[in-house]
């Protein structure tokens, strides 16, 4: 796009085209002088100067302190692959997500950390009447969530660390937890029995049991949930439930590379 009709643009649009003008321009060369990356996205070196900062601030440009010369970080290959391994969690989870649906009629969702929440990046419906209200890229909650209880079980203690800090424990339905200190050893339990549950926590009259998923080293970065009413609950189906939860997934980890599935 030129750079007049870059001018054309509103100027939030016309910002963005900006960015990602840079940004395919650094792509392009490993090395680049401010100069000379003015001139190849047609701005001027104020403009282009003002973006490098910011992008800088972020992380996602270096700057070499002898040559003044910019260049990308990995942090956009890191942003990249997350984006590969959504695509291929889905695509190994697809199966034995439906034949989990086809076992037990549930719904099934697959969820993943994004900064301070959960989003499903995957799902299949109920084959009963169950209205909820999730859908594939709705953000909903950590600590109320069972997929958001999982992640943090099994997530780097840095990184939860990191996100805890950033977490709300607003009440929800008013039977979530509330408070950190009572958050964390919830978490410990939930990685001892191998499953999270939400009881009530984020909707009325909705039961949701989650289960860990595991990539090729090792990491879960992906949860496993089915959801039902209350009036389908019942204490002593939990255990088959848990079962096939952990068959689906350990089928999903497998194909994703890992065969030492714990459950």
């Amino acid at each position: 796009m030129a750079a007049e009709d870059l001018d054309k643009q509103p100027d939030s649009v016309s910002s963005v085209l900006k960015v990602f003008g840079i940004l395919n321009a650094l792509g392009d060369e490993r090395d680049i002088g401010i100069s000379e990356l003015a001139q190849r996205v047609m701005m001027s070196k104020s403009t282009v100067y003002r973006f490098l900062q910011t992008m800088k601030t972020l992380g996602y440009v270096s700057q070499e302190e002898d040559t003044e010369k910019y260049s990308l970080t990995v942090k956009l290959f890191e942003l990249g692959a997350k984006a590969l391994q959504n695509v291929d969690v889905i695509r190994y989870a697809n199966g034995p997500m439906r034949e989990l649906s086809r076992q037990t009629k549930e719904a099934i969702h697959l969820g993943a950390l994004d900064d301070d929440a959960i989003i499903y990046i995957h799902k299949i419906d109920s084959q009963y009447n169950l209205r909820m209200y999730s859908r594939i890229g709705r953000r909903n909650p950590i600590h109320s969530t069972a997929i958001g209880k999982v992640l943090m079980a099994w997530c780097d203690p840095g990184l939860r660390e990191e996100t805890l800090a950033k977490i709300t424990f607003s009440p929800g339905t008013g039977n979530a937890v509330q408070r950190r200190e009572d958050f964390l050893p919830l978490l410990e339990q939930v990685k001892q029995q191998g499953y999270a549950e939400d009881a009530e926590e984020q909707e009325e009259g909705v039961r949701c049991i989650a289960v860990p998923v595991f990539d090729r080293l090792g990491t879960v970065s992906v949860g496993l949930s089915l959801s039902l009413p209350t009036l389908r609950f019942s204490e002593e189906g939990r255990p088959q439930l848990v079962a096939l939860l952990h068959a689906a997934a350990r089928d999903i980890s497998s194909q994703m590379g890992y065969h030492d599935y714990p459950y």
